[in-house]
C-alpha cells in the first residue's frame, strides 16, 4: 500500500556563500535518493530550512537547478534561532509517495550535522 513517508536529513557547510549552499544541498539530496531509491514522480514535496545564518541561496534553488526538479513543489524557511544550536545547517523533510515502511526509511545526516541524529548515523 502506498504510503506518504518522510525522509530527514541534515548537513553543513562551511560559509554562507552561494556555492557552499548549492553543493551542500545537491549532496545531501543525491544522498537521500539513494539511500530510499527515491525517483522524482514520487516526492510529494520538500520542505528545506537554513539556520539564520545562511541567507546566500535558496536550497530549493540546487534542487531546480542541479536535480532538475522542476515539478516538485518545493520550499524554505528559516530554522528556530535557538541559542546553541547548530549553525550553518540546511535540514530538509522531504515527503516521499512509497511502498516502504517506516523503518525502512534512511534519514541522512552528512558532516557535522551528523550529531543531530546520532542515534539513526555512524555518529559516535
Amino acid at each position: 500500500m502506498t504510503a506518504v513517508r518522510g525522509v530527514r536529513g541534515a548537513t553543513t557547510v562551511r560559509e554562507n556563500s552561494r556555492p557552499e549552499i548549492m553543493d551542500a544541498t545537491e549532496e545531501l539530496l543525491n544522498e537521500m535518493i539513494a539511500a530510499n531509491d527515491i525517483a522524482s514522480k514520487d516526492i510529494a514535496a520538500v520542505y528545506f530550512t537554513l539556520t539564520s545564518d545562511l541567507n546566500a541561496e535558496f536550497p530549493a534553488v540546487a534542487a531546480r537547478e542541479r536535480l532538475n526538479w522542476n515539478l516538485v513543489p518545493l520550499i524554505n524557511s528559516i530554522e528556530i534561532d535557538r541559542p546553541g544550536s547548530m549553525r550553518k545547517c540546511v535540514r530538509v523533510m522531504l515527503f516521499l509517495n512509497t511502498d516502504k515502511s517506516q523503518d525502512e526509511i534512511r534519514h541522512i545526516y552528512l558532516r557535522e550535522a551528523v550529531v543531530l541524529r546520532a542515534d539513526i548515523t555512524d555518529a559516535q
